[in-house]
């Protein structure tokens, strides 16, 4: 039991799970998700966002179970394993804000990490630029940690409080299966759901559902994190969590050529955009917020399903920022950046930078 129990956090371990979650990404494509998208946690916590009609962006409104299924599958397999901590206090409001703008920097470039080394897998040379801006912007914040950065250290709390969040996924896993989506309709009973572009592109429920679980489960176990893995390589010079990205990468790429799904270029690629500087910035403020948040977008959900509030707090930042996003003209589209996206990038940067300078522990 204790062999399996620490086997996915040994190298070959991780290499697994990256490679697991690049098969499956590019195979719920082929099953019905949007071209290169997989999984994306920033896209899809704004297809939730819009299912729960917090933003009216008619073509992206739906409740993806991939998000529900990594809560879940983390909880079960945190309690399987004994590892259910619920634990919070270390500075909420500044991880919320942290969320929002983690969010909108990700729609800016239209991706969270995940998505971005997704659509290098499937050929969008703009995914370079993307994950240059992404490195550009955890640099700065090991920065910030090797200054003395630090939130504070979090408490043991009640395990009602570590339930918040999975159970606000069972809530929406219950809507869903409640107020099903109708034939060509954008609204059932209380949620939205797209009938046209990207929010109506989705494989089946259930398939959705048991990848969002297993990889819930996977990375879980091993701990896989994209921040992480970038964080320890500058600060450290560890390569172990990056091997899990580069299997995930290597994996996708296979797989998407086996299935047809790989097109090299810059232009027309499903859902991107190729204002270059715009790409960089916002990938770089995402990857700022995550680095001062401690984890990326996939992460957090991890961390919330294994008890942790301020994860959670995380997690509902990048939600309501989604809706911030799309309200208010911040979201780019295959288009270009929206109409007030590049200030929403310049002012989430000046925010990042300020608590990244003002929440440092000194001697």
């Amino acid at each position: 039991m204790t062999a399996f129990k620490n086997l996915f956090a040994t190298r070959w371990g991780i290499i697994g799970v990256g490679a697991f979650i690049g098969v499956f990404a590019a195979l719920l494509q082929k099953w019905g998700n949007p071209g290169n998208m997989g999984i994306c946690v920033a896209c899809f916590g704004r297809d939730i966002a819009g299912a729960l009609g917090l933003h009216r962006a008619a073509v992206v409104q739906y409740m993806r179970p991939e998000i529900i299924g990594f809560v879940l599958g983390s909880l079960i397999t945190a309690y399987l394993f004994r590892e259910f901590r619920p634990r919070a206090g270390s500075a909420p409001i500044v991880r919320f804000v942290l969320g929002v703008f983690a969010m909108i920097g990700a729609l800016v470039f239209l991706g969270c990490p995940w998505r971005a080394m997704l659509r290098l897998a499937g050929g969008d040379g703009n995914a370079v630029v993307g994950m240059l801006g992404l490195v550009g912007g955890i640099w700065i914040g090991t920065l910030f940690l090797k200054g003395g950065y630090n939130l504070g250290r979090t408490q043991k709390t009640y395990a009602a409080a570590g339930w918040i969040l999975p159970l606000i996924m069972l809530g929406f896993l219950a809507l869903m299966l409640i107020f099903p989506q109708i034939q060509g309709q954008d609204k059932s009973g209380v949620l939205f759901y797209s009938v046209k572009g990207p929010g109506s592109m989705h494989s089946p429920l259930i398939i959705s559902l048991a990848v969002g679980l297993a990889v819930g489960f996977l990375a879980q176990r091993s701990r896989f994190c994209t921040m992480g893995a970038f964080r320890d390589l500058i600060l450290f010079r560890q390569a172990h969590l990056l091997s899990g990205v580069i299997g995930l990468v290597v994996a996708a790429f296979i797989t998407n050529l086996i299935l047809g799904q790989f097109h090299p270029g810059f232009n027309t690629q499903p859902v991107a955009h190729n204002m270059s500087l715009w790409n960089f910035g916002g990938m770089a403020l995402a990857g700022l917020a995550f680095a001062l948040a401690g984890g990326c977008p996939g992460r957090q959900l991890f961390l919330a399903g294994e008890g942790d509030g301020d994860a959670a707090i995380f997690v509902l930042g990048m939600i309501i920022g989604a809706a911030f996003a799309h309200n208010f003209g911040l979201a780019s589209s295959p288009k270009g950046v929206g109409p007030h996206g590049i200030a929403a990038v310049v002012i989430g940067l000046i925010v990042c930078l300020f608590i990244g300078f003002t929440m440092r522990k000194t001697n």
